[in-house]
């Protein structure tokens, strides 16, 4: 929905929907959406951030059925802004962990589906409005460590910009404006905002990004220049950056001192341990799951440590004593608590009041993607009214 005065356009994002096939995500999207709209925006149009997966994206390149979905689009007053293009395949019911980087940005097959996502978002966004695509941040860092990782980089490299190839084609074709959100994310090749800007200007902005794009379209090298940073952003993960134990204010900053994009903000919370003790093992074990990746980072004494997952972390619980660990847990933006333990919801706290005070992008999307995953107590009210209820606390927290 569109939020008052310049603070942007309020979403979700549907990879809380379980389902891969086209008819799967649309099954979940006409059995919540009608719901959530009808309590937070029934006389407006309502935005939605779509996840597709890539045989989703495939089907809707059939005409009837990119038809059909339109005409459901049109008659709930529903557009989009913003497609979620990283998880390629399978997101739920089975175990994804480091899947979810796969195929990664040195494999064509991650250019060929964001391609596809491109174009389809093209043909959705409103006229005026920009639009963004969230992706993989290059690939899993475990991935790019031995002898070949600089070749690996440099391929990640070179076909991120033969996807603004495509995107400047479609603005040419269309008049539309997409842009390219990476999501830096815990264990991947970009996490902290610190390596995100390195990575932007040793890599996605540099002479050899500028010389490639200028080979491809024709642009000369000071335009090349101005559309790769025109077409590549950062989509902030509120989630990812907290667990980082980012500074909201610096790590925001930083990057428009960088000159770098915030394409969306996702607006997500994470699990937050105070102090590890006694209690530790049981109550984050109580939350170890095998769907997702929960990956723990752990601040002693201003010593940062990573684990790759939650049974790593609690390994070394005994080591940890008073230790603070932040975990890759989406969980309900609305609790500061959850299962005896606590949240990172204060940092979305301080990242809405920064966007309230001097707003940062015109793209904010709500995602919680673990409901299936959440202990039953938390999904008791059903998943509609607690989309809603999320929506409505970010509002609440961006009133005048």
């Amino acid at each position: 929905m569109h939020l008052n005065g310049t603070l942007g356009h309020l979403t979700y994002c549907t990879n809380i929907h379980a389902g891969e096939t086209w008819a799967e995500i649309f099954d979940g999207i006409r059995k919540h959406l009608p719901a959530v709209k009808a309590e937070l925006s029934p006389n407006a149009p309502l935005g939605l951030g779509l996840r597709l997966s890539a045989v989703a994206a495939e089907a809707l390149c059939d005409a009837e059925v990119f038809a059909e979905f339109e005409t459901f689009l049109k008659e709930g007053d529903i557009y989009i802004f913003t497609l979620n293009g990283f998880p390629y395949g399978t997101f739920h019911g089975q175990p994804v962990k480091e899947g979810a980087y796969r195929p990664d940005w040195s494999d064509p097959a991650r250019l060929n589906y964001t391609n596809t996502l491109a174009n389809h978002l093209a043909k959705w966004l409103p006229d005026g409005m920009e639009g963004s695509i969230s992706t993989v941040p290059g690939t899993y860092k475990a991935w790019v460590m031995g002898s070949d990782g600089v070749d690996i980089i440099s391929t990640i490299r070179d076909n991120i910009v033969r996807h603004v190839a495509h995107l400047i084609a479609i603005q040419n074709r269309t008049g539309k404006t997409i842009n390219l959100a990476l999501e830096p994310e815990p264990s991947c090749l970009i996490e902290t905002i610190e390596e995100t800007i390195n990575f932007y200007s040793s890599q996605l902005f540099s002479d050899q990004a500028i010389l490639l794009l200028g080979k491809l379209t024709g642009m000369t090298a000071g335009d090349a220049s101005d559309a790769l940073h025109r077409h590549i952003g950062v989509c902030y993960d509120v989630c990812h950056a907290a667990v980082e134990f980012e500074d909201a204010k610096s790590s925001l900053d930083a990057l428009k001192d960088a000159g770098i994009k915030i394409s969306k903000l996702q607006l997500s919370s994470a699990l937050r341990i105070a102090e590890v003790n006694g209690d530790t093992a049981a109550q984050l074990g109580a939350m170890n799951e095998p769907i997702y990746m929960h990956q723990v980072i752990q601040n002693q004494n201003g010593n940062i440590t990573r684990f790759t997952d939650i049974p790593f972390a609690l390994d070394t619980v005994e080591a940890a004593q008073g230790a603070e660990w932040r975990i890759h847990f989406h969980v309900p933006i609305f609790l500061e608590e959850m299962q005896d333990l606590g949240t990172t919801q204060q940092f979305l706290k301080d990242v809405l009041a920064i966007h309230k005070a001097s707003p940062v992008t015109e793209q904010l999307e709500v995602e919680t993607y673990t409901w299936d995953v959440l202990p039953d107590e938390y999904r008791s009210s059903g998943l509609s009214p607690m989309i809603a209820r999320e929506l409505s606390w970010v509002r609440g927290q961006l009133a005048p």
